[in-house]
C-alpha cells in the first residue's frame, strides 16, 4: 500500500552534519572584529580571515574583501586551563582564554616578513568548555581553512629545551620571521614548492575566483 510513498529522513539536531551548520551559522553571525579584539572574557572557538594582496592568497582574499568575510584562513580554539586537566568541576573559569590566543596569533603575524597585521580580521563565538573540541572539528571540515590543512605551525608555540631538532613548520617556511622557528632545522619542502601547493589548494578550493 506505500509502495508509492516518498521516504522521508527524520531531521536529528544531533548529527554531526547539523551540528556543524548550528556551529557555522553562529560563529558566522557574531561580528567581524580587527586582529587582535578588544579585551574579552570567555573560552571558545574562532576564525581569522585574511584580505592583503599576498598573490598566494589573492583567491581567498578576494573572498573576504569588501566586507563579505566567506572564507578563513585559519579556524582555531581556546579552552580554559581548567579544561585541560580534567576531573575538575563542569563550570570551569574561561578567564581571558580566547583573547589571549587572539593575542598570540596577532604577535605571530606580526613577526612574519610578509605579513600585515592590518589585513587580518577574525570573528569568534565563546563555547561552554565541553563544545569547545567538537565545534572547532566541524568548523574545519567545514571551510578547510588552508593555514589548517595545508600550513601547518601557525599555532605553534615555541619548542621546549632540547626541542630546536624538530623541522621548521610549513607555516615558517613561507612565512618566516618568527624568532624561534629560526632555530629549527630546514623545512621538508623550500619556500617556493610550497607556495606552489598553496596557490593549487586554493584554486581547487575556490574555481571561479
Amino acid at each position: 500500500m506505500r509502495e508509492n510513498f516518498t521516504i522521508i529522513k527524520p531531521f536529528n539536531p544531533l548529527e554531526k552534519s547539523n551540528l556543524g551548520e548550528s556551529v557555522a551559522d553562529a560563529v558566522m553571525n557574531s561580528p567581524i572584529q580587527r586582529l587582535p579584539p578588544e579585551p574579552f572574557i570567555g573560552a571558545g572557538v574562532y576564525m581569522l580571515y585574511y584580505t592583503g594582496d599576498l598573490p598566494i592568497y589573492r583567491r581567498l582574499s578576494e573572498r573576504n574583501k569588501e566586507g563579505k568575510f566567506q572564507s578563513p584562513i585559519y579556524i582555531g580554539k581556546a579552552v580554559p586551563a581548567g579544561a585541560r586537566k580534567g576531573g575538575g568541576t563542569l563550570n570551569v573559569d574561561h578567564g581571558t582564554a580566547l583573547l589571549k590566543r587572539l593575542t598570540e596569533h596577532s604577535d605571530s603575524i606580526k613577526s612574519a616578513a610578509n605579513l600585515c597585521i592590518d589585513d587580518f580580521y577574525c570573528r569568534f563565538l565563546v563555547v561552554d568548555d565541553i563544545w569547545i573540541p567538537l565545534a572547532e572539528s566541524l568548523l574545519i571540515e567545514k571551510f578547510t581553512p588552508v593555514w589548517n590543512r595545508l600550513l601547518d605551525g601557525f599555532g605553534n608555540h615555541a619548542p621546549g629545551k632540547g626541542r630546536s631538532r624538530g623541522k621548521t613548520p610549513f607555516w615558517d617556511c613561507v612565512h618566516p620571521g618568527r624568532e624561534w622557528a629560526d632555530n629549527l632545522q630546514p623545512c621538508a619542502y623550500s619556500k617556493e614548492d610550497l607556495e606552489q601547493k598553496v596557490l593549487a589548494y586554493l584554486a581547487e578550493q575556490f574555481p571561479d575566483s
